[in-house]
């Protein structure tokens, strides 16, 4: 996918009249500050002539913070598979930039397109973004009344409720318990299923009403719906599944000395983003008991960089989202 058709066209760059830095149109609507914002651009290590890609778009946050540290032969490419994040990248107008609508499991693709072999940096910001739950038309929030979509790219395959439509009551069951972690799951798959066969379940304030009815207990200031919404929401989007795909495909298109950043916001996200980059820290596979030497055997394809950073105090106070984001960091080695 090009530039025009993946929502790039007219994505134009200038310095300002006193040549001192990029032009970006911001509006209030794109001005959220992310998650660990300084933290993970800065575990990037930006170099001013280096090539790095935003997997998730989102509303440009990252992008924005990235683009500021890179010099004039820089290059940032970014991803997003939700349209409107696609749409608001047409507010930065940089010459240095590309977005390209695409899920972030195809970025080995969409580099290839772009004719890029390898870049200096990735950056994952997973899970939903503060627009979309902002957003009643989308469907992800259950505070917000409006059709249960939860799509990330609402094109892209069955709705929330057009699948809980046809599901059947163990697989619900199967997805909330699984995705949502929740201990309640099959009497809430037992609940939806009840409900359907006097109405479909069409909205997100139907469904959390069930939800609450089938959840006998929460924890303090959890709302009942909570995990279940989590959990469709995960399913629809297919997320899980699409994260170790991802990661691979990024670790493989870095140069020696880049860096893989990924912030996660639950523990499903953050055990399959832990165990990849253990996974690559570790020396490749050989042969049982094949006699080799120490510096003979297959050499680790990244280093851990750090231990797993929180946000702080102030931040968590500031964004309460923040609470229970991870930011890991790895490093590619050598091929030699």
């Amino acid at each position: 996918m090009g530039p025009a058709d993946g929502g790039g066209a007219g994505l134009q760059g200038g310095r300002d009249s006193a040549g001192a830095g990029w032009i970006f149109a911001v509006s209030d609507a794109l001005s959220h500050r992310p998650v660990l914002l300084d933290e993970a651009v800065g575990a990037l290590n930006i170099q001013p002539a280096g090539v790095y890609v935003d997997a998730t778009f989102g509303r440009g946050g990252h992008s924005r913070e990235i683009l500021s540290r890179l010099g004039s032969q820089g290059c940032l490419i970014a991803l997003d598979r939700d349209p409107a994040a696609v749409q608001a990248a047409e507010a930065i107008r940089d010459c240095r930039f590309r977005i390209v609508q695409r899920r972030f499991s195809r970025m080995a693709e969409v580099l290839r397109e772009l004719g890029v072999e390898r870049v200096d940096g990735v950056l994952f910001d997973l899970g939903v973004s503060s627009p979309q739950l902002e957003d009643a038309s989308r469907g992800f929030s259950f505070r917000l009344d409006g059709p249960l979509d939860m799509r990330m790219d609402p094109g892209e395959g069955p709705s929330a409720a057009q699948w809980l439509a046809r599901a059947t009551e163990r697989e619900i069951g199967e997805v909330v318990r699984r995705y949502g972690e929740e201990r309640f799951a099959k009497q809430i798959a037992r609940a939806i299923v009840a409900a359907r066969a006097r109405k479909p379940v069409a909205t997100t304030r139907e469904l959390a009403a069930i939800v609450a009815q089938a959840v006998r207990t929460r924890e303090p200031g959890q709302d009942p719906a909570t995990r279940t919404f989590q959990a469709l929401r995960i399913f629809i989007n297919q997320e899980l599944e699409e994260l170790p795909v991802a990661l691979e495909q990024a670790l493989g298109l870095l140069k020696p000395g880049g860096r893989l950043v990924v912030i996660s916001f639950h523990s499903l996200e953050d055990r399959i983003v832990k165990r990849f980059m253990q996974a690559a820290a570790r020396p490749g596979d050989v042969p049982a008991k094949l006699p080799l030497k120490a510096h003979e055997l297959p050499r680790p394809r990244a280093r851990i960089v750090g231990k797993a950073l929180r946000a702080s105090a102030a931040e968590v106070a500031a964004n309460p989202r923040a609470r229970s984001a991870v930011l890991r960091v790895a490093e590619r080695l050598g091929e030699d």
